[in-house]
This record gives structure tokens, C-alpha cells and sequence, in this order.
């Protein structure tokens, strides 16, 4: 009899001849010509999206097959879901995948085996086992270290930051002190810095894993009120230690860990988001330094951060793209305000407007203007020799963000799939609970299997990444749960009813929240087309 593993298998053959199809219409003469992707796009979208899908199911069954009935029939169920979604994205146009309809269509036992798992009967049974169960979709698989962490964060989540998180929401507040200083103190800023520089990182290994639970567990409260927070000091971490000086790492790791330097990112610029490479912020040098000037946009916590790390272009020859771009650590007071003016003793200014969002609030995001504004020489990562090579410390920074922004799309998924649970177990509607009904007990299996899929495939990404590997698994992850977290918190805002769109309840800041994800850390469609499409489709032989 086919296992499910063996569908999955028929179905990454599919995929497989898809990529290498794709391949030869982007070749020409023995070249494969980057350039033509373009003429492809959704094709590309579409096979980047079913990779994604695929992976994640794959990852979700090995980790079901060490667990009980229970986890095994959310990962089962999964896959069949996974089968019908990519079967149908692929067989609207077959042709532009280089298929025929025939090859599409499976075997019986594969057929069967969705039609099982994905009949309205067995959905509707899943449904209920997860309702009666609270929500648990079973153990998390992680060790005793990993669960104590969870458990720690999870508690200080409740007591600490859950109060707080509506008022962050509603008035639009920066981050309160008492959710600040009570992540100094449990060394929240530390887990991505090395212990010899006053980190939780051990010095002899990475620990992603540890970083995402963390992450998941804050974000349950609150997205913009705690989740985000690590992945600044994250990315400054990571681009000091790929590339700073001993004497940077020495100077600023131990201020990020302890939490007495926040950094912010700047790196988008008004016409330039995803398009890291064509940054135009102007950086001119002089004899001690450089001057910056030009504007960036949407950075995240700059008000109140003592530090930007800053993309800017060292070269002017703009045919140069990503080798001209230089890392900066530009250091500032820190505020709570929503505009601020700093200006140095030399005249330079640097100015910054909070931009306005609908969610994600409690870091508010900046637009910067530098006019005229001094960097000294020492505040480039890697001095002399980082110049020019800003663009490599900021991806390797970003690796990390995607694996983090995938955890906080399962921690606001978990939020809102709980936050459902309860309260469609105690909101009665024509006699019974709406929980009892077919279609919520059916949207509560869909909603389950995504949550529990998208968190397994996010923490054998951080298994990867510790291993050294992983970086186009965590921008196949983050494409996958951040599609997912904003159907997911649609779902559990629709089964609030009316109360959903209420802001009396958390239900609309989940989904709120949740739409930030899939844009920032590399938007879905860059990350589809430019970064695992092409990846995919290059390496297809």
C-alpha cells in the first residue's frame, strides 16, 4: 500500500519536471538566462509556492511518524491538502509547466487517499478531536531545554505583555518599559550574541531553534508589542559577527545583548524595498569618515532605537549594484516621540516622521531623512574592508529575519486559532455553540493542520541553520507561514462574528497583524520569484 510519503514523492517528480521545463525555456545556447524568468513569472510564482507547500508537508510527516495517532492524522491530512492545492495551482494551465493533464491526475491509491482525508466526514471528526483538546495540536517536539524556554517566554507573555497588548494596539503606544525591562532581564537581546560578547548564544554553536521559540511565544501576546523585538539585534548580531572588526564586536555586541543599545534597521528606501541591491542612499567619503545623505523608510523602531544599521552606497557608479553598498552603525538618542531632529555639532541632520499603520503597532515605523550627516569611519562594519561589502553582511543578517518572521506568523496563528476556540466553545447561536456546528468544526481541522505544519517545517529550518545550512528553506518557510497566518487569523476573526471586526476583542488585531507579514523581511512575491524561483529553476537539471 502507498504511504503518504510516496505521494509526496510522485507529487515532487511533478514539480521537479515543472522546474526543469521552466529551465530550458530560460536557456539559451547551454546559458541559462536569468533575465527571462521574467517572461514566466507566475509559473515561477506558482512552482516556488508548491515547493514551499511540499517541503512543509514533508517535514510535518517526518515529524508525525515519531509521534501519535493524533499528530499523524494532522500531518496526513495535511498532505492530502498539500496534493489537491498543488494539484489544481498546476493544473489550471498545465502547459506552462510542461504537463499534460494525464501526468497531473495521480494514481487510484493517491486519489483515494485525498478523497479520505479531505471528505467533509473526516474533517469534520479532526475538528472535533482538536476542539475537544482545546486547541492542542499535540507535543511540539521540542527538547527539555527548548520546552523550558517556551514555558518561561509563554509565562512572561501572559503576565507581562498580554495586559498591555490592546492598549499597545488601540492607542498606538511605543513598546512600554515594563515589557522592555523585562526582557533585559531574562537576556531576550542576547539569544543571537555569542556569550563571550554577554550573549545566551553558546560560543561553539548556533541556536535558531532557541530564537524561534522564544519569538513564537512573545508574538502569541503580541506581534508589535514583544515579538519583534529580537530581530533587530538579530541582524546587527549577525552582520557584526559575519563581518565586523574585533574591535566592533567588542564594543557593540555586549550593549546589544545586555539591551542597552536598541537598534532599528534602515535598508528600504522610498522607491526601493525589496530591491536591496539598487539602494541609492548617498554615502560620501571624507577624511575621517563619510557623509550620508538621502532618506530611508519603514524602520521599524528607529524612534526609540540607539542605533540604525544603515544600507548606504559607498559608490556612485550605480552598474556596481550590490558590490557598491556599505553597512553603517549610525548612533542616536533615543525617543519615544513620533518625530524627531537630531543635528550634530557639524550641522548634519538626521529627522524622522512615524509612518501611520492599521497594525503591527508598538515599534512604529520611520521614514529618515540624512542631511549632511556624519558617520565616523570606525561605524562602517568591517572598517576599510567592509566597504563595498554591505550587501553580503545584510543578507546574512536576514537569513535570520525570515526564519524569525516565520515564527511570529505561528505565534499570532496559535493566538488567533486558541482565541477562536474559546470563543466559539462559549458563544451559542440557534441553541448549540458555534463550535459544535460542521463548517467551524471543519475550518478548526484546516486551521489546525496549517498552524501545526507551518510550526514543525519552521523549526527544522532552525535545525538547518544551526547545521549551517537552510537558506532557501527559511525563504520557503516564511513564504508558507505568512500566507498561512493571514488566513488563519481571517478564519478566526470570521468565527467571532460581528465581534470579530469589534476591537473589544483581540480577534482583529491577530488579523491586522498577521497582514504585515507577508511584506516585510523579503515580500511574498520577491521572495517567489527573485530569491527561491530562481534558485529552484537554476538548479533544475
Amino acid at each position: 500500500m502507498s504511504s503518504s510519503a510516496d505521494h509526496l514523492g510522485w507529487l515532487g517528480g511533478i514539480l521537479d519536471k515543472s522546474l526543469m521545463h521552466i529551465n530550458s525555456q530560460c536557456t539559451v545556447d547551454g546559458k541559462f538566462m536569468v533575465s527571462s524568468l521574467d517572461d514566466y513569472q507566475q509559473a515561477v510564482f506558482d512552482l516556488a509556492v508548491s515547493t514551499a507547500e511540499l517541503k512543509c508537508a514533508e517535514q510535518y510527516l517526518e515529524y508525525s511518524s515519531a509521534h501519535t495517532d493524533f499528530e499523524r492524522n494532522l500531518a496526513d491530512t495535511f498532505t492530502a491538502e498539500v496534493i489537491a492545492n498543488i494539484s489544481s495551482r498546476l493544473g489550471r494551465s498545465p502547459l506552462d509547466f510542461g504537463l499534460t493533464a494525464v501526468e497531473l491526475a495521480g494514481d487510484e491509491a493517491c486519489d483515494l487517499f485525498c478523497r479520505n482525508h479531505l471528505s467533509n466526514k473526516h474533517l469534520a471528526e479532526l475538528g472535533r478531536q482538536i476542539v475537544d483538546r482545546e486547541g492542542s495540536l499535540g507535543d511540539r517536539g521540542l527538547d527539555e531545554e527548548k520546552a523550558m524556554m517556551a514555558q518561561t517566554f509563554h509565562q512572561f507573555s501572559v503576565d507581562v505583555v498580554a495586559p498591555l497588548a490592546e492598549d499597545i494596539h488601540r492607542k498606538d503606544l511605543i513598546i512600554p518599559d515594563d515589557i522592555l525591562n523585562g526582557l533585559r532581564e531574562l537576556g531576550c537581546f542576547g539569544l543571537s550574541v555569542p556569550q563571550r560578547f554577554g550573549g545566551l548564544l553558546p560560543d561553539d554553536h548556533e541556536d535558531s531553534l532557541g530564537m524561534i521559540v522564544v519569538t513564537e511565544e512573545l508574538s502569541r501576546a503580541s506581534l508589535g508589542g514583544a515579538g519583534s523585538l529580537i530581530t533587530r539585534p538579530e541582524i546587527m548580531a549577525r552582520a557584526l559577527l559575519e563581518g565586523g572588526t574585533s574591535e566592533q564586536k567588542d564594543q557593540w555586541l555586549p550593549r546589544l545583548a545586555s539591551g542597552e543599545l536598541l537598534c532599528a534597521i534602515a535598508i528600504t528606501e522610498p522607491d526601493y524595498g525589496s530591491d536591496v541591491a539598487s539602494m541609492r542612499l548617498k554615502a560620501t567619503a571624507t577624511d575621517e569618515g563619510w557623509i550620508l545623505n538621502g532618506a530611508k523608510t519603514w524602520s521599524t523602531f528607529a524612534g526609540k532605537a540607539g542605533v540604525l544599521l544603515t544600507l548606504a552606497r559607498t559608490d556612485p557608479d550605480l552598474s556596481l549594484g550590490h558590490k557598491g553598498l556599505s553597512l553603517f552603525m549610525v548612533e542616536k538618542p533615543s525617543t519615544d516621540d513620533d518625530k524627531f531632529e537630531f543635528v550634530q555639532e557639524s550641522g548634519g541632520r538626521l529627522t524622522g516622521n512615524a509612518i501611520p499603520t492599521i497594525g503591527y503597532r508598538g515599534m512604529h515605523s520611520f521614514e529618515l531623512f540624512f542631511d549632511d550627516f556624519f558617520i565616523p569611519a570606525s561605524h562602517v562594519i568591517g572598517e576599510g574592508q567592509g566597504v563595498g561589502r554591505g550587501f553580503y553582511f545584510t543578507m546574512r543578517g536576514f537569513m535570520g529575519g525570515r526564519i524569525q518572521t516565520a515564527a511570529r506568523a505561528c505565534g499570532v496563528m496559535q493566538a488567533a486559532f486558541e482565541t477562536a476556540i474559546g470563543y466559539a466553545t462559549d458563544r451559542k447561536v440557534f441553541a448549540k455553540p458555534v463550535a459544535d456546528y460542521q463548517l467551524s468544526l471543519i475550518k478548526f481541522a484546516r486551521m489546525g493542520i496549517y498552524l501545526g505544519a507551518s510550526r514543525q517545517f519552521t523549526y527544522m529550518v532552525g535545525k538547518l541553520m544551526d547545521a549551517g545550512h537552510g537558506q532557501t528553506e527559511a525563504s520557503l518557510v516564511k513564504l508558507f507561514a505568512c500566507k498561512a497566518s493571514e488566513w488563519i487569523t481571517r478564519e478566526g476573526m470570521q468565527i467571532h462574528g460581528g465581534m470579530g471586526y469589534a476591537e473589544e476583542t483581540s480577534a482583529s488585531r491577530y488579523w491586522l497583524d498577521a497582514r504585515v507579514l507577508s511584506i516585510f523581511e523579503g515580500t511574498e512575491e520577491t521572495l517567489a520569484l527573485k530569491v527561491v524561483g530562481r534558485s529552484l529553476v537554476e538548479g533544475a537539471i
